[in-house]
């Protein structure tokens, strides 16, 4: 199910177990959060986060009786699949107690989390939520409420604005407003482009990594051009992405192997690391050379032109590089 429905749901009762996935990490955690509050399960909880993971423990968890009558609260956050025999019988464990309660937060694949439906269905006494990344409306109404919820003054404009700076991240604009509550004022778009950091720079990343996979663009493109940055930063970020994927390309071929330390002269963290190694894969040799070429004809292209066309070679630059791909 959707979160509309979801939230339909808890209004009746909370279900005693949910697989929570998606593109939203931040409704991930204020649904773990709202079912802690719920429950009154801080104090009792039993949290396993990552590597944390330990099926035994949680099994014997749920398989006991609260020690002072509180509430058996079993939260698992993880990125890797846990198996369905093992997710069935959680489910089962969660459902024997009424103080038992197993959410199970997942931040891997899509199509794997799908996989893991079949364990959390109505008829076993489960439900599973999807999330996505919130577009601009739905996230201003999440982050109103967060803003009531901390007695902070700020309006719909300034939260707009607030999500163009973070780029839609919903849980960077909910840290935000808790530092931005300090000030105990009206906080206005002035006070945003002052106080907080913008990330473009992970966007510009994202926006790479994007191209190399041969998804859609424009929006991000755009939404890098609204917060403020130009065309010339934009086209910096390539090359240098760019080169770091030839390095790797070559580094790969002629060792069989990646060492990010090795090719950059600093360890990227493994996640990272194998990212750029599966882009630099995926492009060929010949490719690697045109794009090279296309981006030295685009920068003195960019350079020449006037203010007012910038932006539309920007475009054509970006979509005519993902062709070479």
């Amino acid at each position: 199910m959707y979160q509309r429905e979801f939230d339909q749901r808890l209004k009746q009762a909370f279900p005693k177990a949910v697989l929570l996935y998606g593109e939203n990490d931040y409704l991930i955690d204020f649904y773990i959060e709202t079912y802690v509050k719920q429950t009154d399960a801080k104090e009792s909880m039993l949290s396993l986060y990552h590597d944390e993971w330990n099926f035994e423990q949680a099994k014997a968890f749920l398989a006991q009786s609260s020690l002072f009558g509180g509430t058996n609260l079993l939260v698992v956050k993880h990125e890797k699949k846990i198996p369905k025999k093992e997710l069935d019988i959680l489910v089962e464990l969660a459902n024997k107690n009424p103080d038992n309660y197993f959410l199970y937060g997942y931040s891997g694949q899509a199509k794997d989390a799908r996989s893991m439906q079949a364990a959390f269905t109505d008829k076993k006494g489960g439900v599973w939520v999807r999330f996505f990344e919130p577009n601009i409306r739905d996230g201003i109404a999440v982050l109103q409420q967060k803003a009531q919820q901390i007695r902070l003054d700020i309006d719909h404009y300034a939260l707009q604005h607030l999500m163009l700076v973070l780029n839609n991240n919903l849980a960077l604009c909910a840290n935000e407003l808790e530092k931005l509550a300090i000030l105990g004022t009206k906080v206005t778009g002035k006070d945003i482009d002052r106080l907080v950091y913008s990330t473009a720079p992970l966007a510009t990343e994202q926006l790479l990594i994007n191209l190399f996979n041969k998804k859609p663009i424009t929006d991000t493109i755009s939404r890098l051009l609204e917060i403020g940055e130009d065309e010339a930063a934009i086209l910096r970020a390539t090359q240098y992405f760019v080169n770091q994927i030839f390095l790797f390309h070559a580094y790969i071929k002629l060792n069989g192997h990646v060492d990010s330390a090795a090719i950059l002269g600093y360890k990227l963290p493994k996640q990272i690391e194998e990212q750029k190694a599966q882009l630099a894969l995926r492009v060929k040799s010949a490719s690697l050379l045109k794009i090279f070429e296309h981006l030295l004809e685009s920068e003195l292209a960019i350079k020449k032109a006037p203010a007012t066309q910038k932006e539309v070679l920007l475009y054509s630059m970006l979509i005519k590089l993902q062709g070479y791909l």
